[in-house]
């Protein structure tokens, strides 16, 4: 048998998996992140570990491979880009997002984040959830920006959409 949610059958049989849409591994290239503030290195493992636990990823488009995935995301040549592989890790789909668009909320969303990891340190409650929901304003507002530019391409949720956009800021850190 195969561990629960690999994406693969087992000896009986059984249905390929309780979660056929959805990304089951998920590897950020190592190449184009540095790593940053403990607080932004422990947000990128957050995102991670909370989009592979949850998350709703189907790619659309006749003849679309229906999942799992295995999901590699870089950038390259100022693109988000997606290596959307199967769980065989064969290559079933590439999608390249331009970042350009994304430039401003990602500006301001690193601003507020500054802002909020430094008030968790001194300031009152009362303005550290002010600061949050600002904070959680720019990231829904990512989020939304990523769910329009990838509904051609691919469905996902607002979930999938807000760890992903987390993502694209992380690897927006580089050099």
């Amino acid at each position: 048998m195969t561990a629960p949610g690999d994406g693969k059958s087992d000896d009986i049989g059984d249905a390929i998996t309780s979660r056929p849409r959805s990304i089951l591994k998920l590897i950020l290239d190592e190449k184009t992140f540095l790593r940053r503030r403990p607080e932004v290195e422990h947000e990128r493992e957050v995102a991670i570990f909370d989009l592979l636990e949850e998350n709703t990823f189907r790619l659309n488009g006749e003849g679309a491979h229906p999942g799992p995935y295995h999901v590699r995301l870089r950038l390259a040549d100022d693109r988000l880009q997606f290596d959307i592989r199967d769980t065989d890790e064969q290559l079933v789909r590439e999608l390249a997002l331009a970042v350009k668009p994304f430039r401003m909320v990602v500006k301001d969303y690193f601003i507020v984040c500054e802002s909020y990891f430094d008030a968790i340190k001194t300031s009152s409650p009362s303005q550290i959830e002010a600061i949050d929901m600002g904070r959680r304003a720019l990231h829904n507002e990512g989020a939304q920006m990523l769910l329009a530019r990838l509904q051609i391409e691919a469905e996902l949720d607002q979930l999938t959409a807000r760890r992903l956009f987390t993502l694209l800021c992380v690897l927006h850190m580089r050099g």
